[in-house]
């Protein structure tokens, strides 16, 4: 079995498992690695336990709690990747921003952000370092997975991140986020770079820490047409992955902007994740399988009967190919999926046969 490069200050230690670290470098797998997004959470019933005792941010502040909740899928469904239990909007927190996270509600930012001074007093010099806790919870982690499977750190992409500073909670249409974006392009500009460079620091911290690979999820990328998504997402996801090439592998996750691939996929980062709105070929065909390509199966198609699942699972294996390939959701898992269906999506994978 092959052994990942060391990051920086961390030994070299052989995994058990390493699929999802061979398939990022490209090399000849057996099967595709399989791991599901928002796997540590909200359907597994020990986590609704822990969840009916602590409150959303101490889970994700007590390095012990975060890390048996990103334990427990390992240990019940089985996957090949661990994936830590934090939350992207740690990092507006860090910049001096109230994050708020009521039950039922999703994110709230109190205060939002809507003039240059808003800008001007963010927390940027060392923000990072407001959230040790994250990587005391990778460390603690990666201790306790003992080399059995990867661990995958990740951030919010600073498109997303500034939608929450301007919005101030979730959206269907992100239109304040837009026209502060269309009306005052140099404060956007300047707000997006400042969280790229707090992310870029957060993301080398965490990979110091112990994360074997990172993703960048943006969210709400899709909510910008192709020339939009070229002035305010992509440069500054391309920001991210150069400054973490040759430390840590790089998964990008542009949801809803299968318009990027071309682009995304002549990048320095590893692999893109895409969500179920693309067939696989044709993502295939954009990115000219330059790069790994991670989904992108429905997660409310986990909610239809077993051996419906374990012949879609087949057939976005078919279609994507072993190789260069990364077996996930389109987005998220939802609460309301069994967690046997979960089960049986990651044993589709592992069963996976070429007819």
């Amino acid at each position: 079995m092959s052994t990942p490069p060391a990051t920086i200050d961390q030994p070299v230690k052989t995994l058990q498992n390493d699929l999802l670290l061979r398939a990022l470098r490209k090399e000849t797998v057996e099967r595709p690695p399989v791991w599901m997004m928002r796997q540590a959470g909200r359907y597994l019933p020990d986590y609704l336990k822990l969840k009916a005792q602590y409150d959303f941010f101490t889970r994700v502040q007590t390095p012990e709690l975060a890390c048996a909740i990103t334990l427990q899928p390992i240990d019940q469904v089985g996957v090949d990747a661990a994936i830590i239990f934090s939350d992207i909007l740690v990092i507006p927190q860090a910049m001096g921003l109230e994050v708020l996270m009521e039950e039922g509600k999703g994110p709230s930012l109190p205060k939002v952000i809507s003039c240059k001074q808003d800008i001007d007093d963010l927390v940027t010099d060392g923000a990072e370092q407001s959230l040790k806790y994250v990587y005391d919870a990778l460390t603690l982690t990666k201790k306790e997975l003992n080399g059995r499977v990867p661990l995958i750190g990740f951030a919010g992409a600073p498109w997303t991140i500034l939608c929450y500073m301007i919005e101030g909670k979730g959206s269907k249409t992100w239109e304040k986020a837009k026209q502060f974006a269309y009306t005052q392009p140099l404060l956007a500009h300047q707000l997006l770079q400042k969280i790229t460079d707090i992310t870029i620091s957060y993301l080398k911290l965490q990979a110091k820490a112990g994360a074997d690979t990172v993703q960048v999820f943006d969210s709400w990328a899709g909510a910008l047409s192709p020339a939009d998504f070229k002035t305010y997402a992509q440069p500054y996801l391309l920001q991210i992955a150069d400054a973490l090439q040759g430390e840590v592998p790089v998964i990008l996750f542009p949801k809803g902007s299968w318009y990027a691939l071309k682009d995304l996929s002549n990048s320095s980062a590893a692999g893109l994740g895409i969500d179920w709105g693309i067939a696989p070929e044709f993502a295939r065909e954009l990115t000219g399988n330059r790069i790994v390509l991670q989904g992108n199966f429905d997660p409310a198609k986990l909610l239809a009967p077993i051996p419906d699942i374990k012949k879609a699972v087949k057939e976005m294996i078919d279609a994507f190919g072993v190789q260069n390939y990364i077996a996930n959701l389109g987005h998220g898992i939802t609460p309301n999926i069994p967690v046997d269906h979960a089960r049986a999506f990651v044993d589709a994978v592992k069963e996976y046969r070429k007819s």
